[in-house]
C-alpha cells in the first residue's frame, strides 16, 4: 500500500518539477520478476526506473547507512528496500533478492557499478539471476544529473533493453562474470546510442573536481 501510495506522490512531484518523462520500449520489459539494471548516474535515476516499469512494483538494494536514521529507516523497509553494507556485503545481499524474487511479485532494482561514481561492473547481478532465475533487463537514464537541473525541464529519457538470462549451466567464474559484464555493458551502449547518438555521459562530481 505504501509504496503505491509513494509511487504516485513521486509521479505528481516530477511531474512538477520536470515534466512528463519519456519511457522507451515498456513492450521489452517481461510479464514476470526480473532484475532491472542500469548504470548509476544521478541519485534519483532509480525514481524514474521504478516509475517506467510501473505498474511493477520493485525491492531496492540500499547502503547500510541510510538505515541509520529512524525516519528514512522506516521510508525505505515500506518502499521495499533492503540494506546492504557494501564494505561488507554478506550472504544476505545475496539471499535476500533472490527470496524476493522467487517468493513475491517484487521485482529488482540493481546498479551494477554500487555506486554513481564508478562505472566498474560488479558480478553480484549474475549470481542473483541465476539463483533466482529471472531474466536481467539492461536499462538507461538520460538527462538533468542534479536535483537542480531537474527545474531546467531538460529532457528525461529511461529505455529498455532486450531481456537476456543467465545459462543455468554456466559457471560463475572470472569468465562467467564477464561474459554477464559484456552482455549488460553492450545494452546500456545500444540504448544510450539510440536515444541519443552523441551521447557521453560526464560525472558531475568528477567535473566539478576538474
Amino acid at each position: 500500500m505504501f509504496y503505491s501510495f509513494i509511487r504516485v506522490v513521486a509521479r505528481i512531484i516530477v511531474y512538477i518539477i520536470n515534466g512528463k518523462p519519456r519511457f522507451e520500449h515498456t513492450e521489452r520489459l517481461p510479464k514476470g520478476n526480473y532484475i532491472l539494471v542500469g548504470p548509476h548516474r544521478t541519485w534519483f535515476d532509480p525514481i524514474y526506473y521504478a516509475l517506467a516499469g510501473s505498474p511493477k512494483k520493485f525491492s531496492f538494494m540500499a547502503k547500510i547507512e541510510l538505515f541509520k536514521n529512524p525516519i528514512l529507516r522506516w521510508i525505505l523497509n515500506h518502499a521495499n528496500a533492503f540494506p546492504v553494507d557494501r564494505k561488507n556485503p554478506g550472504p544476505s545481499a545475496i539471499k535476500t533478492p533472490v527470496r524476493l524474487l522467487k517468493k513475491s511479485d517484487l521485482s529488482l532494482i540493481m546498479f551494477p557499478s554500487g555506486t554513481r561514481h564508478s562505472q566498474d561492473l560488479k558480478g553480484g547481478v549474475a549470481v542473483i539471476a541465476k539463483l533466482s532465475k529471472v531474466p536481467i533487463v539492461p536499462t538507461v537514464y538520460q538527462g538533468p544529473l542534479t536535483f537542480k537541473q531537474l527545474f531546467s525541464r531538460q529532457k528525461i529519457t529511461v529505455s529498455f533493453g532486450e531481456p537476456f538470462s543467465v545459462d543455468p549451466k554456466m559457471k560463475l567464474n572470472d569468465d562467467g562474470f564477464k561474459i554477464i559484464e559484456t552482455k549488460m555493458q553492450v545494452g546500456f551502449d545500444q540504448l544510450d546510442h539510440d536515444i541519443d547518438p552523441n551521447f557521453h555521459y560526464v560525472d558531475p562530481k568528477a567535473k566539478s573536481k576538474a
